[in-house]
């Protein structure tokens, strides 16, 4: 009669076996033909429901903001599936723990069990199990639970992972096409004769950016150049500085007058904008003949003018584009510039850089590298600025986009 016990529970335990083979085997197959997440969600709840024959069970699994959701049930309340609160009181187990006879939250007292999954010292997953009986195979049961709730939640969490690399290779190959498209609208290369020499950098922050320069020769002894900042970074910013850059060139081409100009550039702006962003903008006009430069600054960072050693601040002009549906009153900046003058115009990305010491790249810097470096061509200014402010910031980041004019008026 022993023997024959022992017969059946022999029998019992390979049939459990077989049948925890035979679930192992389709929760993989699942996983391997790509099965969705609230599929292997509903194949993990039948697998203990009814392979297992679990009267009580909660998954919770951690969503990407971090909050804690109830992804598969059986017989949970409906308190425990939405309390809210209950996400720091998981964070309290660490590996399988009993919760019978321990201080537990009162949603936790209706369950046995607590099988926590974590990947590396991050917590992914939850399982409660209650109302398990007391039998000779409640210990396989757990250890049963445990692995099947580490294998679905583990393959979810690389499912996760695999479309956030593609959404990040996508958003990267997007970004690598909006900086090309963004690099046809920086002027390669500016014009150098014997009447003045133009150099520009752009340094986005995020690939692409909202900084801008250009230059326009009105072909009748004028031209035209400006630099602009448009409010935020990346490709939104990007986007409004092609729109804003294809109004510039339009408008300029009507020969204007300066405070003219700036009242419809600032019209167009806020019509595209409907007030959500702003710009920031300088613009030059200077005439070769007569050597006068009148210039319009919109709320920029004012470029600094050398001439003679003596450096003028460009201040005069109005405040920022995109605001005022009217723009206030305009200052037109008028000034006649001496022989061998340099202009540089820049935007505040330059200024906002910081060392390891948290010191900020200030204008007074910037003002006596323009002293200590004014005889170079415009070129090999601006390649010198550059290192010399890569230098400058150690290991910090670049807070935001930067652009730099420079201008020789000979």
């Amino acid at each position: 009669m022993e023997s024959l016990t022992n017969i059946d529970l022999l029998e019992r335990e390979l049939s459990l076996k077989q049948l925890q083979i035979k679930s192992l085997l389709y929760i993989t197959q699942s996983i391997n033909q790509n099965v969705s997440a609230d599929g292997l969600f509903e194949i993990y709840r039948k697998t203990l429901s009814w392979e297992l024959s679990i009267k009580k069970m909660a998954l919770f699994f951690r969503e990407p903001n971090g909050d804690w959701v109830c992804k598969a049930e059986i017989g949970a309340s409906e308190d425990f599936i939405h309390a809210e609160e209950m996400g720091q009181h998981f964070l309290e187990y660490t590996r399988v723990s009993n919760l019978v006879g321990e201080e537990v939250h009162p949603l936790l007292q209706d369950y046995d069990i607590v099988v926590p999954v974590y990947h590396k010292d991050t917590a992914i997953a939850f399982t409660f199990v209650g109302d398990l009986n007391d039998s000779d195979n409640t210990y396989e049961t757990i250890e049963f639970v445990s692995t099947i709730t580490n294998i679905i939640a583990v393959a979810i969490e690389n499912k996760r992972l695999f479309k956030k690399q593609i959404e990040q290779e996508r958003l990267k190959r997007e970004m690598e096409l909006a900086g090309a498209v963004q690099n046809m609208l920086i002027p390669k290369s500016l014009p150098t004769n014997g009447y003045f020499e133009f150099d520009g950098v752009y340094k986005p922050h995020l690939g692409v950016g909202g900084d801008y320069f250009d230059f326009i020769d009105l072909e009748d002894g004028n031209v035209i150049f400006c630099v602009a900042d448009i409010s935020g970074k990346g490709v939104a910013a990007a986007l409004l500085m092609s729109n804003f850059q294809a109004n510039v060139q339009a408008i300029v081409r009507r020969k204007l007058k300066m405070d003219k100009f700036i009242r419809i550039l600032n019209k167009t702006v806020l019509k595209i904008t409907e007030g959500d962003k702003f710009i920031t903008f300088f613009v030059g006009k200077y005439n070769v003949d007569t050597r006068k430069l009148e210039y319009v600054n919109a709320g920029h960072t004012r470029p600094i003018l050398l001439m003679n050693g003596a450096k003028y601040r460009l201040e005069e002009g109005c405040t920022i584009l995109g605001v005022f549906p009217d723009m206030p009153d305009i200052e037109v900046g008028e000034i006649t510039v001496e022989e061998n003058a340099m202009l540089v115009a820049y935007t505040d990305g330059l200024t906002d850089l910081r060392n390891d010491q948290k010191e900020y790249f200030s204008v007074e810097m910037l003002e006596q590298f323009i002293d200590e470096n004014c005889e170079m061509e415009a070129e090999f200014f601006n390649k010198k600025l550059m290192e010399h402010i890569e230098v400058f910031r150690g290991e910090g980041e670049y807070p935001d986009d930067v652009a730099v004019l420079t201008c020789k008026l000979f």
